[in-house]
């Protein structure tokens, strides 16, 4: 069987998923480590036995709701990748929107400190320190499987040098303001698993998805706890959930902060707070190009 004729074979088997014929061409450049334009070029050549079989077990996995970032065990982010494995949540394109929100105000010529709460695979606070040159940054997480992971990829990137991980239970063990505070924290409630696709529910942590019975244990915490790890002309930028607008605009005012702003994302929805000390006023900011 050619390359061509395999790839077109299994995207009729993942056929159930939007994404069948990429997932299949994907999957097809990993297991023979070349890339799209030269499957294209090469459609045409035969398959090795080591080759099929390889790709047969990739196809299979797949079928069985394993997201190909899983399988392959990278991960495309804001044009950087990033190793991932079933211990961190996948990056995904909505979160870019804090990125970019981040980006808009964060002066690139001065010294910043960032703080990443919730760090998971590093994504965030990586992709910050290589946009911000002068930039420095803590991530932490409760999990050590996946502060490991956050380690190996400021390697990958050659970030390590200005990131540290630490394990932390949210403010536990942050002991100083910083310029910048990010998190995508969980904010799926409970009662909305079944909700889920299966490369999500099987897939990425819990941990990383849920947060109780109404998606706002997390934001309860870090509400109340952010003025300690804020500085007094910090910003700090929070993924939410749609439709939880208003209900974190009521923690984070309850918590005495008072210039709340929101970030839409490229579908239009509330994606992003933004958190000020020491200002007033509010505005929604329009959704990134």
């Amino acid at each position: 069987m050619t390359r061509e004729q395999a790839v077109r074979a299994a995207a009729k088997r993942l056929s159930n998923s939007p994404s069948a014929a990429r997932d299949a061409r994907d999957l097809m450049c990993w297991v023979l480590g070349i890339d799209a334009t030269r499957l294209v070029m090469d459609g045409g050549e035969a398959l090795s036995v080591d080759e099929a079989a390889r790709y047969e077990a990739a196809i299979v996995r797949r079928e069985g709701a394993e997201p190909v970032s899983k399988i392959i065990g990278i991960r495309q982010f804001y044009g950087l990748e990033f190793a991932v494995t079933p211990d961190v949540l996948d990056p995904r394109p909505d979160t870019e929107t804090m990125i970019d929100a981040v980006l808009e105000i964060a002066p690139a010529d001065r010294p910043l400190r960032i703080l990443d709460l919730g760090t998971g695979s590093g994504c965030i606070l990586l992709t910050l320190l290589a946009k911000l040159p002068h930039a420095t940054g803590l991530g932490v997480d409760a999990s050590e499987a996946a502060l490991e992971i956050a380690r190996i990829n400021a390697e990958r990137l050659h970030l390590d040098k200005k990131a540290r991980f630490e394990r932390s239970d949210w403010f536990e063990k942050v002991d100083a303001p910083f310029d910048l505070v990010v998190c995508n924290p969980p904010y799926i409630a409970e009662h909305e698993a079944d909700d889920l696709s299966d490369d999500v529910l099987k897939w990425d942590p819990a941990s990383a998805l849920f947060s109780g019975v109404d998606g706002l244990s997390a934001f309860r915490i870090l509400s109340s706890g952010l003025s300690k790890a804020l500085s007094e002309t910090g910003t700090a930028f929070f993924e939410i959930g749609s439709g939880q607008e208003e209900a974190v605009k009521r923690l984070f005012s309850g918590a005495g902060f008072d210039d709340l702003t929101f970030r839409r994302d490229i579908a239009g929805i509330q994606r992003c707070l933004i958190v000020r000390k020491a200002r007033n006023g509010s505005a929604d900011l329009p959704p990134r190009n």
